[in-house]
């Protein structure tokens, strides 16, 4: 339980009445942005396990992966209830049916929610309304969108493929059918000064989402990024600097807004920089000292 922020934990078990864990799947999924719809270079951060902690092999039908999943983490913390997560690419790019036959996988005993992780757009009604289908019976049922930055000038320069109107109105319609959103954005991205980065605080404060996702721009084995890096084309945050960014960032957003990470790490085998990011457990106990310096919060700044 942090002070601070609403962190997700705490939100998930006031919700269900004890800590809820979540298992990460990956359901064989693409993406526009990589598979050619869109492009084939993907955007210049991603690598190539699509953003997915793996747990095991991909190769496992979703039903095996989310019960070796909940084994694993049942006898390691003994939990009971659990998250299904599909993490890996985009997990709404296949058509209905076959979403349909994915999702309704997930809900055996002691799954309580799902949480899925996509693309502002791919997304439409039908598909949304299959999603909120789900949300009966007191489940979790969220919607991921990588957003990583409210300025249209940096989604054309990280190669998203989308702006920030399409997130808009794919967040509209999620909300209109009761779903909850989380958005995810990246800090230190190429060319977005200090004030980019609070602008896009401000703006989502401004929004109806439900939660956020908070990561630091990354140096990834075999990803565009690397590139810029080793050409010195591109600087990253030091540790102190991310922190107190985190902290003001957080300070702007809504103290009810769910904070559901506050560093993202990437694959450990593939991160080239920062070797700081690893420690996650260090950086936010130094984030909670830094709030705590300053005697805030998330929301200090909130303003409706």
């Amino acid at each position: 339980m942090s002070n601070y922020y609403l962190t997700f934990s705490d939100f998930l078990k006031k919700k269900f009445g004890q800590k809820v864990y979540k298992v990460t799947l990956d359901a064989g999924f693409s993406c526009p942005n990589r598979d050619g719809t869109l492009s084939s270079d993907g955007c210049i951060f991603c690598d190539d396990s699509g953003s997915f902690s793996r747990l095991y092999s991909p190769t496992l039908p979703i039903e095996e992966q989310l019960q070796v999943g909940m084994v694993k983490i049942k006898n390691r913390y003994h939990a009971e209830k659990f998250l299904a997560y599909f993490q890996a690419y985009t997990n709404t790019y296949k058509p209905v049916n076959e979403l349909k036959q994915l999702y309704d996988k997930v809900f055996i005993d002691n799954v309580v929610g799902m949480s899925i992780g996509t693309r502002p757009d791919c997304v439409d009604e039908e598909k949304l309304d299959l999603i909120s289908s789900y949300n009966v019976d007191n489940r979790f049922i969220q919607v991921e969108y990588g957003i990583q930055s409210v300025h249209d000038k940096t989604l054309k320069f990280i190669n998203r493929g989308h702006d920030f109107a399409c997130f808009e109105k794919a967040c509209k319609k999620s909300k209109e059918r009761g779903l909850t959103v989380c958005a995810h954005v990246i800090l230190g991205l190429p060319n977005e000064t200090y004030d980019d980065m609070m602008q896009t605080a401000k703006t989502l404060a401004k929004m109806s989402i439900d939660g956020i996702k908070i990561h630091m721009l990354a140096v990834m084995e075999g990803t565009k990024i690397q590139k810029m890096f080793d050409e010195g084309k591109i600087n990253l945050m030091s540790e102190e600097d991310y922190i107190s960014t985190v902290c003001d960032f957080l300070e702007y957003l809504p103290p009810d807004m769910i904070i559901q990470r506050l560093a993202g790490n990437g694959k450990r085998e593939i991160r080239i920089q920062p070797r700081w990011l690893g420690k996650k457990l260090e950086l936010v106990g130094k984030m909670e000292k830094e709030f705590e310096r300053r005697g805030t919060k998330q929301g200090s700044k909130f303003s409706k």
